[in-house]
């Protein structure tokens, strides 16, 4: 929990509400469960069997850890839980009750899908086909977490982006291992809903941030707060007007619970905060405001090491989530960039 903010964990299991009781006495698996997402979903569980399930969730961690960094290698035993080091690319032997699915392994940030291109691949295709098989003989439910990156780069016409919307992709690029993969997880989540009746749901988050983000993960806000921790001025890349929407942490885990336990089976949702849709000169405005100072930057190339063709606009349309799911998000940008600085102010060593 030190790597997190209790708040938030607290803050989540109330989001939940009546909903949260669905989890009681059933057994759930997640992969990936050392990442950012994975480390609050599994401080999430055990909140809920602490103070608001009768009868505790048994969860199941399992990850190979490749990308895990420190805050993943050293989380913390917890009732009711157990973990295991083993990559998804190798069959799991089950033999078990298991009531939920959670394959949320992958390789997520641009520097280490890059680094790891075909590790990228395998936990998206064949690392979501054996949790697939492994949910479908056990009459699982199933969520796969996919990305906003299918949609590629949408044009005007398509922001925000609706789940309807097939994408604009290259199958070529430094950044198709990650893009493609996604794809290929989704049809073999669509395959196994139709074929075989597997119940699943996918989730297509959009640029999630908060507490428990590594220094090392490469992505803008991290190493926004990593330049500010150490004085440094902030590098801004590309031109500066390409623009994002961010969902603060507990937003997101809000509507990712609420997908693995209201969502209808063979469907698809968009997981984000639509607005503000800001660039990312804006972006640097809204930081200034949450942390109370100015700060200094550049616009600069794009270094080497990040893929090429990112997209300029990233938005999603979340209706579908509002109306199905009874989903909303409510933390304001600048309220969750506020926590988010406070957090990284007292854990990065701003060596970035």
């Amino acid at each position: 929990m030190q790597n997190l903010l209790s708040s938030d964990i607290a803050e989540v299991a109330n989001n939940l509400g009546e909903a949260a009781h669905s989890f009681a006495g059933k057994t759930v698996l997640m992969t990936g469960s050392r990442g950012f997402l994975g480390r609050y979903f599994t401080e999430v569980f055990d909140y809920l069997n602490s103070h608001v399930l009768k009868e505790p969730c048994s969860f199941v961690g399992v990850d190979n850890l490749l990308t895990a960094g420190k805050a993943g290698e050293q989380v913390e035993a917890r009732p009711n839980a157990r973990f295991m080091v083993k990559s998804v690319i190798e069959k799991l032997e089950w033999n078990e009750p298991l009531d939920y699915v959670i394959h949320a392994a992958g390789v997520a940030s641009p520097y280490y899908y890059r680094a790891y291109p075909l590790e990228t691949l395998d936990v998206a295709i064949t690392g979501t086909r054996n949790m697939l098989e492994l949910a479908n003989a056990q009459h699982a439910r199933f969520t796969f977490f996919s990305s906003s990156e299918i949609y590629g780069d949408p044009d005007a016409r398509h922001i925000p982006t609706p789940e309807s919307y097939r994408g604009s992709v290259s199958c070529r690029g430094p950044r198709a291992c990650y893009d493609e993969s996604k794809r290929v997880g989704e049809t073999l989540c669509y395959i196994f809903h139709e074929t075989f009746g597997t119940a699943t749901t996918t989730i297509r988050p959009f640029n999630v941030y908060g507490p428990g983000m590594q220094e090392t993960d490469y992505r803008v806000l991290p190493n926004f707060a990593s330049r500010i921790k150490a004085g440094k001025p902030l590098n801004i890349y590309g031109s500066g007007t390409q623009t994002r929407t961010f969902c603060y942490i507990t937003d997101a885990l809000t509507g990712f619970l609420l997908t693995i336990l209201r969502g209808v089976p063979g469907e698809v949702y968009n997981i984000g905060n639509p607005e503000p849709e800001v660039s990312m000169q804006d972006l640097l405005a809204t930081i200034e405001r949450a942390v109370g100072r100015k700060i200094e930057s550049n616009v600069i190339e794009y270094p080497d090491s990040y893929p090429a063709d990112e997209p300029m606009r990233r938005c999603p349309d979340i209706r579908k989530a509002r109306v199905q799911l009874k989903y909303e998000p409510h933390v304001p940008l600048e309220e969750g960039l506020r926590r988010f600085f406070s957090w990284t102010d007292q854990v990065f060593t701003g060596q970035s």
